[in-house]
């Protein structure tokens, strides 16, 4: 995540503490940029989404807070565990956050509510023997 000036060393640690809580929650990998856009915004996203090391298994938050743009981008894997639905409750969370001017709340907010709604569940009786 680019940090510039935008947030204090707690701030970055309050958003690195979300993403963890994401990525262990889902089994997905989770970053934040935030900045400006070198062209439109989602294909920006996207192309940034293709950069990450595990695209497919990734999702990237991108937020232009100049701009007032945000974008969520999801690989083939995480697409299957976050719904369009559950991504756009969370950028509305973001959302609200930003226009109260809250740009790290609304950060670890969303990406949390991300992580939570792209939960796995447990395998039950993974670990049991085969009975035949």
């Amino acid at each position: 995540m680019p940090a510039g000036d935008a947030f204090t060393h707690d701030q970055l640690l309050d958003i690195e503490r979300a993403v963890r809580h994401a990525e262990a929650a889902s089994g997905l990998h989770f970053s934040v940029y935030v900045g400006g856009a070198d062209s439109e915004t989602r294909p920006f996203a996207i192309e940034l989404l293709n950069e990450l090391p595990d695209p497919d298994r990734s999702v990237l938050v991108y937020v232009d807070p100049a701009g007032r743009r945000l974008e969520i981008v999801t690989g083939a894997t995480a697409k299957r565990q976050l719904s369009d639905h559950s991504a756009g409750l969370a950028a509305l969370a973001m959302q609200t956050s930003f226009a109260a001017g809250d740009l790290t709340g609304g950060l670890v907010t969303g990406v949390q509510q991300l992580g939570d709604h792209a939960h796995q569940a447990p395998l039950l009786h993974a670990n049991e023997p085969h009975q035949q």
